[in-house]
């Protein structure tokens, strides 16, 4: 038997072997499907019910990549998420050929002047310069996408000191922002420690600020040295003892924090009107440690402060940590009942007690982990909301004492700008950040298997998340989203995208019709006054 012989048959056996395998394995299922009772279509057709639920796994990354448009999927299409990585990566929003958006759809759009403001005209500091890297693409493939990464000097596009924001101007610790954008409440546990670091020093590069989430305060927080809003979820994680009561003590220490400039109260959260949620997995003897829990042991935090039972017990609780602080407070909420966002804001006239800032978080906001009835289901969406709250501040007198920070979707220049035109004073991003750093839409943030390493405290998973990297990305997202801002700021006449009203919206309705920013609002102000 000569080479070629042998090596034929050994080719032939291991194909024998392989077939018998894959026979031996078709027929072992077939067996073990015909006796279970669980699934139907297994006992009556096992091979192709195998078949089914092999599709049925494959199903969101087969649509997702192969099958759905640009500008399908929820709750961000692809477009989306592009617009998002894009700016991330290489600092760039431009596109070719034309918008992809549905003009025949209800939504908004903004006024544009026939004089716009040149970039000489802007109010924008650009005094010091950001190091940062971007990469810049060199050929792509079929298969494969060659570019390379190249360290640049950029534009901060900060606003001018005169546009500066300023959360509690009447504080004896003032916060000073010159950014419009910051990073919503994300916290320790829910993410990994390097997408948390990676965040934290991508923000200090890009001069913004970072939310906590309601997870505590980590060293993963304070390693970019960027400036944090310390939020207080009801579970108190970070400022409770033992017990789990309100702890004055650990509140201190974290107000003597040179780096926490303010605090937020949560009080629902978009998709989680309700406590947070963490699986036992995820929760680490170190993130056990920042939150004063057991680790390995799956937390549920109430869904409200058990010790506020209405409006009164929750200003009280704003003014003690006001008085302890010296520094801005304020409280995260979503707005769906509208008699008592009325009453709220009607005890805050009658005491005289008033929050620094309001968080208003759209019935769309996101989480990590929530029930598919609170998710779908309760809360205003964001621009609904937004003009009502803004309304009943002014109404009562208040508008001028309280800022609002808005989240909720609000990924790109365009939709802040709409924000802002409808009320907000700031705005907050939570998932377009987890893009920044690797998120890929997975949904599997509740699992503790993110297959990127973001939303996991997996190690193995975590490694894949590289923080020098991806720190980068969350620096030029930030700077891009304000780039993108002055463009539209620009375009509306106006030298400063704080000065972005209602005025200079326009909204076209389900039928075509086209009304103005300042007629949306009415027409929300109008619904909510015949409610109340």
């Amino acid at each position: 038997m000569d080479l070629l012989q042998t090596i034929q048959l050994i080719v032939d056996t291991i194909l024998l072997i392989l077939i018998l395998i894959v026979a031996i394995g078709v027929f072992s299922l077939i067996f073990v499907d015909k006796k279970q009772s669980q699934h139907s279509i297994l006992r009556n057709y096992p091979v192709l019910g195998r078949v089914r639920y092999f599709f049925e796994k494959i199903g969101p990354e087969m649509r997702q990549y192969l099958i759905q448009s640009d500008n399908e999927s929820t709750p961000f299409s692809r477009k989306d998420y592009l617009d998002v990585v894009k700016a991330g990566k290489y600092k760039s929003r431009i596109g070719g050929f034309g918008s992809r958006r549905d003009f025949n759809a209800p939504g908004f759009y903004i006024q544009n002047s026939i004089f716009p403001k040149q970039p000489n005209e802007l109010a924008i500091d650009q005094a010091e310069k950001i190091d940062t890297k971007v990469y810049k693409l060199d050929s792509e493939g079929l298969f494969s996408r060659k570019e390379h990464r190249e360290s640049e000097v950029v534009d901060p596009y900060l606003l001018s000191d005169e546009h500066a924001v300023v959360l509690g101007q009447n504080c004896k610790y003032p916060f000073h922002v010159k950014r419009l954008i910051g990073q919503s409440g994300m916290s320790y546990g829910a993410l990994g420690k390097n997408a948390i670091s990676a965040l934290s020093k991508g923000l200090g590069l890009a001069r913004t600020w970072m939310n906590t989430g309601e997870g505590g305060l980590s060293d993963h927080h304070l390693s970019g040295h960027t400036d944090i809003i310390f939020q207080i979820g009801p579970g108190l994680f970070g400022v409770r003892d033992e017990d789990g009561n309100f702890s004055e003590e650990q509140f201190m220490k974290k107000a003597h924090n040179a780096y926490v400039k303010a605090f937020e109260i949560k009080l629902a959260q978009g998709a989680k009107t309700r406590g947070g949620h963490v699986e036992a997995d995820k929760v680490t003897e170190e993130i056990a440690m920042i939150r004063n829990v057991k680790p390995y042991t799956t937390i549920n935090s109430p869904n409200r402060f058990t010790f506020m039972e209405n409006n009164i017990d929750l200003l009280r609780f704003v003014k003690r940590l006001q008085d302890l602080s010296g520094k801005p407070v304020g409280f995260k909420m979503v707005v769906g009942n509208l008699d008592m966002l009325y009453s709220l804001v009607a005890d805050m006239k009658e005491t005289g007690i008033y929050p620094d800032f309001i968080t208003l978080d759209g019935g769309e906001g996101g989480t990590g982990a929530t029930y598919q009835e609170l998710e779908d289901t309760v809360g205003l969406p964001l621009f609904s909301a937004l003009p009502i709250l803004n309304a009943v501040l002014v109404e009562n007198g208040l508008r001028d004492n309280i800022k609002i920070i808005a989240s909720g979707k609000l990924i790109t220049p365009d939709k802040v700008a709409i924000a802002l035109g409808l009320g907000a004073d700031l705005v907050q991003v939570a998932r377009a950040m987890m893009m920044s750093v690797g998120c890929i839409m997975a949904q599997q943030c509740h699992t503790n298997d993110c297959p990127v390493g973001v939303a996991t405290t997996d190690p193995d998973k975590e490694k894949g998340l590289v923080v020098e990297e991806k720190q980068y990305r969350v620096t030029n997202y930030v700077i891009s989203m304000h780039e993108g801002l002055f463009n539209l700021a620009a375009a509306c006449g106006v030298e400063s995208p704080t000065q972005i009203t209602a005025k200079h919206l326009l909204y076209r309705t389900e039928n075509g019709e086209i009304i103005t920013g300042e007629q949306y609002v009415n027409r929300m102000y109008k619904a909510l006054k015949e409610a109340v």
